[in-house]
């Protein structure tokens, strides 16, 4: 009698560990995905903050004159930066389930431009700052795209005002 009670309880808890670990399991399935997105929304806000930042420090370059050098650190847990010298732009991209606006619509934060794009099942958010009127965007002195990506430790980014070319100010960026 004593056997039958032992294994009635051990089949009990069997059971009842099952039950548990499946309604965590249904939990996780629908809270996951809404933290991840809640997770991305601050990434976002972040990086619009970072854009700014950028812009901020540009315009304090510019007004110092030409060989006014600033230093930015800029830590990116998720998306890239990409430093477009080629069309004078310095956008930030990143790939979510989040969708910061409606897909193929372009919103203004200030001057940065947000745009999602739907993209399968996920959507490409970019926050795009345009500097083709008013400044020459370099990365190293040329006019090339640079993209950083997520990386653990900050970057160091150098922005300097190089003096003008072809009646705009550059404004050239390194990396070290």
């Amino acid at each position: 009698m004593t056997k039958n009670k032992n294994a009635q309880v051990w089949i009990e808890t069997v059971i009842y560990t099952l039950i548990a670990f499946v309604m965590i399991g249904l939990v996780l399935t629908y809270a996951k995905p809404k933290i991840e997105e809640i997770q991305d929304k601050a990434i976002i806000e972040q990086s619009l903050e970072i854009v700014e930042n950028m812009h901020a420090i540009i315009l304090s370059i510019v007004q110092g004159g030409a060989g006014n050098t600033r230093l930015i650190e800029i830590s990116l847990k998720k998306g890239a930066l990409k430093i477009d010298g080629e069309n004078n732009k310095i956008v930030f991209e990143l790939e979510s389930t989040y969708a910061y606006s409606q897909p193929g619509e372009t919103i203004n934060y200030g001057d940065i431009e947000i745009t999602t794009k739907e993209k399968g099942g996920i959507n490409l958010i970019s926050l795009t700052k345009d500097y083709d009127e008013d400044y020459n965007i370099k990365y190293g002195g040329e006019n090339i795209l640079k993209t950083l990506s997520k990386a653990s430790t900050p970057y160091k980014i150098y922005l300097s005002n190089k003096g003008e070319e072809d009646g705009r100010i550059v404004v050239d960026i390194e990396i070290l």
